[in-house]
């Protein structure tokens, strides 16, 4: 019997050398890892379909690593793509900063002092760093903990050694705090809330690029943007937005790296974005075309970074 089947075996090894099919007999091969590709839902019928084929039409071709969130509250629709995947913060950082923030003055019921008022409002709507590192600093690690703790941010970590643009970050926790801000909720009030979409609805025009492109012209734009050049993973450019109005409430968060320019990033945060916008108000005749010329501040890195 055993030697029956060793010489099976042979023929059977003998045939595949050969390149004869045999039944049965499969080569292994490795398995390949399969790329993240684009997720949706929505309990209105047709349009998870619509806006995965869209995405994945916006991003076909473009190089570099792209992560997304979107949420739209009135068709419970969410769409994500590496969604967990960690990216340094740049500039996107400065909305939880001034979450953090607005939190900690609702703990202690007190109002925000002028001189935090300024700061905030240069930290957003023209993405001042000076105005960053002051509140980060008066903040201090603590509370910012205490914040990312409260609004279920639990894959966020904050930068050290006062290196707040090197914050870890992550669709899901960004979305998390676009849906804090954008209604009523236990961990920002609703004036806390006002403020925050108040400053992030008035960034200076060179800085209203990404996420607002393609907007209906009937819907508010929120925008918070950043880019960071590094030795690794190139160019991250990011873009936080939450857009009301023509009937949805929605949010859109664009995270990437490996980019080859700063431009390059931009493009592809904006074709997924009108991808988007046309989805969700196919309607719209009047779409918002973003600057051509995009700018934001560069945030502090280590030198050998």
């Amino acid at each position: 019997m055993t030697q029956g089947i060793s010489r099976r075996a042979r023929l059977l090894a003998a045939a595949v050398g050969a390149g004869v099919l045999v039944p049965g007999v499969v080569a292994a091969t490795p398995a390949a890892a399969a790329a993240p590709t684009v997720s949706c839902t929505s309990a209105k019928a047709g349009l998870a379909a619509k806006l995965q084929k869209d995405i994945t039409g916006a991003l076909a071709g473009r190089k570099g690593t792209v992560a997304l969130g979107v949420y739209d509250r009135t068709t419970n629709t969410t769409c994500t793509l590496r969604a967990t995947s960690s990216f340094d913060s740049a500039s996107t950082v400065k909305v939880t900063v001034l979450a953090t923030l607005l939190w900690d003055a609702k703990k202690h019921n007190r109002y925000l002092t002028d001189r935090e008022a300024s700061l905030t409002r240069a930290m957003i709507t023209q993405s001042d760093n000076n105005a960053t590192s002051a509140l980060w600093k008066q903040l201090g690690l603590t509370k910012i903990k205490g914040f990312l703790a409260a609004a279920g941010m639990t894959r966020t970590t904050p930068g050290a050694g006062g290196y707040w643009g090197l914050t870890q970050v992550n669709v899901t926790d960004e979305q998390k705090l676009l849906k804090l801000v954008t209604a009523k909720n236990s961990v920002l009030s609703d004036n806390s809330r006002a403020y925050i979409l108040k400053l992030m609805g008035q960034v200076v025009s060179s800085q209203r690029w990404g996420t607002p492109a393609g907007a209906p012209s009937s819907v508010a734009v929120h925008v918070k943007n950043g880019w960071l050049q590094r030795a690794t993973h190139g160019w991250r450019v990011h873009s936080l937005g939450t857009f009301n109005g023509a009937g949805h409430d929605y949010t859109i968060t664009v995270l990437t790296q490996d980019n080859s320019t700063m431009s390059y990033g931009v493009t592809t945060i904006q074709n997924v974005a009108k991808a988007v916008h046309k989805d969700l108000v196919p309607a719209a005749t009047a779409r918002y075309t973003p600057t051509s010329r995009p700018s934001e501040a560069f945030v502090a890195v280590p030198p050998q970074g």
